[in-house]
């Protein structure tokens, strides 16, 4: 599979902000040469869950750390020091996984052992941390393997552990994406949720970062590039996200993640705002600068964050079938986004006003097309004529 060129990204960045249509803006984020990053963590662990079997009935093993080596090509290693694991990451171990089933529960009676860890687990004791092996965004048990099936059968969320991890030498995709993501936590020690699914992103966010250190040093000449880095996660990246959260946009595109979204809509108008036109609304919703935004969203909380959302004022006249006018009256005033119905003398029927909401990254006529198209599926309903407001006055009541 093949990855779209940094050259297409940046092409698409002008498109986006110059009135790029929303059908070809979505083609561009699920089209077939979309690479796939795997989310980190997965989905949550489904409380009881049958044991897993092969089509035999039989109890599958848990993953092999040495097979999963194998395949990656992962034989250079770096002790990653002691940190805190999802347990739903620990998929297998290291020389013990036939001797549980890939839900970490023994496939034979568990030892006094094992009892006597899940009772002092169950007392609250402290335990030392477990060792583990880590590729990509797995984890085997090297050492511990009694204390994670405890754990989870404890229901617990998370464990200790010594992690040594190994990186992927193989070039598939995949791979070298995960090794930009490394490389760019390691150069700015963020955490590695931040997933771009484009080879040679992470630059972008690196840039933004060192233009934030550069700025930063003038108020504080003693901030390192790290801080700047955790200053710019928790000022500008994380309020970003949210905003787009809160916008649903993610949701037209399903395949993209929301630090994908971010980059695209950053970069674009914070760094290609001075040769777009905006006819999309980030202007209006966003300050010009990085900088900028930082103060303003210093001033919020962040229920009072702006929403990426516009409204659409738009007016649709309505020519319906003679004896059907009222019964056409009462379906379209049901319709979401309805503002106001009149039925009126002349030419036409029916006048309504609509109010319509869409994200920033779709389009105004894309948006009523769509509303006007399920309009003319109303039985009853001859034609229509959409009038979109230029300038308004509107008095006071």
């Amino acid at each position: 599979m093949g990855t779209t060129s940094s050259k297409s990204m940046m092409r698409w960045l002008g498109e986006v902000f110059s009135g790029k249509s929303h059908d070809e803006r979505k083609k561009f984020f699920h089209g077939e040469n979309r690479t796939v990053f795997p989310e980190m963590g997965g989905q949550g662990v489904e409380k009881n869950p049958p044991p897993p079997s092969d089509a035999k009935g039989e109890l599958k093993d848990m993953s092999s750390f040495e097979d999963s080596q194998r395949r990656e090509g992962a034989f250079d290693s770096k002790d990653r020091g002691v940190q805190t694991v999802q347990l739903k990451q620990i998929t297998g171990s290291v020389g013990r996984y036939q001797d549980f089933d890939d839900q970490f529960k023994f496939k034979s009676p568990p030892s006094e052992r094992f009892n006597s860890i899940l009772e002092a687990m169950r007392s609250g004791k402290t335990l030392p941390p477990v060792k583990l092996y880590q590729i990509k965004d797995e984890y085997y048990v090297l050492d511990g393997n009694h204390r994670v099936a405890a754990a989870n059968m404890l229901r617990h969320d998370e464990i200790l552990a010594t992690i040594i991890e190994f990186i992927p030498s193989s070039e598939s995709l995949d791979n070298v994406l995960y090794r930009e993501r490394i490389a760019f936590c390691e150069r700015t020690g963020l955490p590695r949720s931040i997933l771009l699914t484009e080879l040679g992103q992470y630059s972008h966010l690196t840039r933004q970062i060192q233009e934030h250190y550069l700025y930063l040093r003038n108020e504080n000449p003693e901030i390192t590039f790290a801080g700047a880095a955790r200053d710019w996660y928790k000022t500008i990246y994380k309020p970003f996200c949210t905003i787009i959260e809160r916008g649903r946009i993610a949701e037209s595109f399903s395949d993209r993640t929301i630090a994908d979204l971010y980059l695209y809509i950053s970069v674009g108008h914070w760094k290609k705002g001075s040769h777009a036109k905006y006819g999309i609304g980030v202007g209006k919703l966003i300050p010009k600068t990085m900088e900028e935004f930082r103060t303003q969203m210093a001033s919020l909380n962040e229920t009072d964050y702006p929403e990426m959302k516009q409204e659409i004022i738009t007016f649709i006249l309505v020519e319906v079938e003679g004896k059907q006018e009222r019964d056409v009256l009462g379906r379209l005033f049901a319709l979401d986004g309805v503002l106001e119905v009149h039925s009126v003398h002349g030419d036409i029927d029916i006048l309504m006003k609509v109010e319509l909401s869409r994200d920033l990254l779709s389009s105004d006529a894309k948006i009523i097309d769509d509303f006007v198209h399920m309009v003319r599926q109303l039985e009853g309903v001859v034609k229509t004529q959409t009038l979109i407001p230029g300038v308004s006055k509107i008095k006071a009541v």
